[in-house]
């Protein structure tokens, strides 16, 4: 698959799966957002890195919620997509967010007077 190509299909998989997540219904997913996905070379998988507002044990039942759904959730990309192969979905929960907001607290609890120059 040429680089283009790829790029392109990553980029529509991300959007896709971000409608198709809206569709479901179920309450313990709560409010996330799919913030890249990445696709194997031969397009036979895709990891959607999500990321949501809930923590903890909550944050892992969305997961669990989302892997369950996983079929669906190919089966609709599928259809949307209208390729001849649909790769398949494995969601990783994204902890970018997490990250740079446990970094902004260290910098804030740092201060300015405590940097080294």
């Amino acid at each position: 698959m040429s680089t283009t190509r790829h790029l392109r299909l990553q980029e529509r998989i991300m959007q896709e799966t971000a409608l198709i997540l809206r569709e479901l219904k179920d309450p313990r997913i709560g409010m996330c957002s799919v913030v890249r996905a990445e696709v194997s070379p031969d397009g036979e998988f895709a990891r959607i890195y999500v990321s949501t507002l809930a923590t903890g044990e909550a944050a892992e039942t969305a997961m669990k919620v989302l892997k369950r759904a996983s079929g669906f959730v190919r089966t609709r990309l599928g259809e949307a997509l209208g390729t001849r192969k649909v790769p398949e979905i494995r969601f990783r929960l994204d902890e970018s967010m997490r990250n740079s907001q446990r970094i902004d607290e260290i910098l804030r609890d740092i201060g300015p007077g405590d940097l080294r120059q």
